[in-house]
């Protein structure tokens, strides 16, 4: 989809934290992003999260694909890459939106990062901003709503599926990152070299 982003009208906007048991010299977002089984993705916020997959654009930049839905719309994310690292992913999508009333689409950021804490803990917080296009604020005037409801109906519902999904990722997170460290621990031994008796 391709249309106008209207990034000066903020439609919603959430951040929520989840503290994980794990440190962040273990974490590494990009690789689980990108790593993302279907099943694992559902279990991150059911019964919204309906399904996800990995792709890249026509320049060759990593997408993340996500069918999720979010109050009454069903949201095709299509999500580039703009940033992917360990402790920092930041994904850029116009994304398609089915609703009762018809189809339409909203740009949505989505901005995943951990920090380290003192503790030897990880902070994890998950952030998602949207903006109208040009299309969304022709479709909710062709239906006789304003801007101001739409973008507090979004509000609601983007703000408790961020809430739910949060922690369930960050602990997701946590377990792909134990995962690799017991791996990377595995392979260490296999190199160590076995003492033979003379």
């Amino acid at each position: 989809m391709t249309d106008i982003i209207r990034s000066d009208l903020v439609l919603s906007q959430s951040a929520y934290s989840h503290i994980i048991d794990v440190p962040i010299e273990q974490v590494d977002i990009g690789k689980w992003l990108f790593g993302l089984a279907e099943a694992e993705y559902q279990r991150c916020a059911p019964p919204d999260h309906i399904s996800c997959g990995t792709t890249s654009t026509d320049d060759g930049r990593p997408m993340s694909i996500n069918v999720e839905q979010i109050g009454t719309g069903l949201v095709v994310q299509h999500s580039v890459a703009e940033v992917v690292g360990k402790q920092r992913c930041l994904m850029v999508s116009t994304s398609d939106v089915f609703t009762p009333a018809g189809r339409t689409g909203v740009q949505v950021i989505w901005e995943l990062s951990a920090k380290g804490l003192s503790d030897g803990r990880t902070e994890y917080t998950n952030s998602v901003v949207s903006h109208p296009t040009e299309e969304f604020l022709t479709f909710i005037a062709s239906h006789g709503v304003s801007f101001e409801q739409a973008s507090q109906d979004r509000q609601l519902a983007c703000g408790d599926h961020n809430s739910r999904e949060t922690p369930l990722f960050a602990e997701s997170i946590a377990r792909a990152a134990r995962a690799n460290a017991r791996s990377a621990r595995s392979a260490r031994s296999a190199e160590t070299p076995t003492a033979v008796a003379a």
